[in-house]
């Protein structure tokens, strides 16, 4: 099954690389050429625009920054719809907009295609790890086609309902896991700052049972933060952009949000 992957982020190439691992015949994309080639040394095809990849792909992939990114990669010049086979699969992989998903997915279904919002959730750490959970939208029969290449770069593939539930879900979910961070970062602060040192007071925090399972605080912050490792893990503008998807869709249902 020929495959494409357009995104080499910190979460796409990784993807790409567990689709080599898996045996697939993989194509690639990116705005920049550099991240391909370690992908290409290890047997993958270069394509020259998302519309040259999809030609070639019976199954498609878009790992991108954003909305603004996915729309001009799927509808725009030399974009994935202008190539999409009959019959192929496009799968956004994307943290995207729940308006833009189906606008997306009624021009594929023009094309006799198949899509699925599948936005992943693990970040740079699971998607090296081949570890990262799946919010999937649309038919579960479409997943089922699609299942043996989600399954190799993902431990969970959860179905949310239909077309654009994905992103839905992954929009309250990041939501929800930066609030935490945020407020982990506050109050640690305040517990150093009022005389208790760091390490005690982790151990103290992950101890207790309302903690216990927060995978920042027992996986990600002491194998970065508290070491003194700063390297960036996740862009301050695509936290700026979740948030902003987050308020629009409070917005748009009336939920007051105060934290968000």
């Amino acid at each position: 099954m020929r495959t494409g992957i357009i995104g080499l982020g910190n979460m796409g190439a990784p993807t790409a690389g567990w689709l080599l691992d898996a045996g697939f015949s993989l194509a690639v994309h990116d705005v920049r050429r550099e991240p391909a080639i370690p992908l290409q040394e290890r047997g993958a095809v270069w394509a020259e625009s998302p519309a040259h990849l999809a030609e070639l792909c019976e199954v498609v992939l878009t790992c991108l920054p954003g909305p603004r990114e996915m729309d001009a990669v799927a509808m725009g010049p030399r974009g994935v719809l202008e190539k999409l086979q009959p019959n192929a699969v496009y799968i956004d992989l994307t943290t995207n907009s729940p308006e833009l998903v189906p606008k997306v997915g009624a021009a594929v279904r023009k094309r006799r295609a198949y899509m699925l919002d599948a936005p992943l959730d693990g970040g740079k750490e699971g998607a090296e790890a081949g570890d990262m959970t799946l919010f999937v939208g649309r038919d579960e029969a479409v997943l089922e086609r699609a299942r043996l290449v989600l399954e190799p770069f993902s431990k969970c593939v959860v179905w949310v309902g239909e077309l654009g539930s994905g992103s839905v879900t992954k929009i309250v979910h990041n939501a929800l896991a930066m609030s935490i961070d945020l407020l982990l970062t506050e109050c640690m602060t305040l517990g150093v700052k009022a005389g208790v040192e760091l390490p005690r007071l982790i151990e103290a925090i992950r101890q207790a049972s309302s903690m216990s399972g927060n995978m920042s605080l027992n996986k990600r912050l002491p194998a970065t933060l508290f070491r003194g490792e700063f390297s960036p893990r996740f862009a301050v503008k695509l936290a700026h952009k979740d948030y902003k998807l987050a308020a629009e869709l409070a917005e748009r249902y009336q939920v007051p949000t105060r934290m968000i």
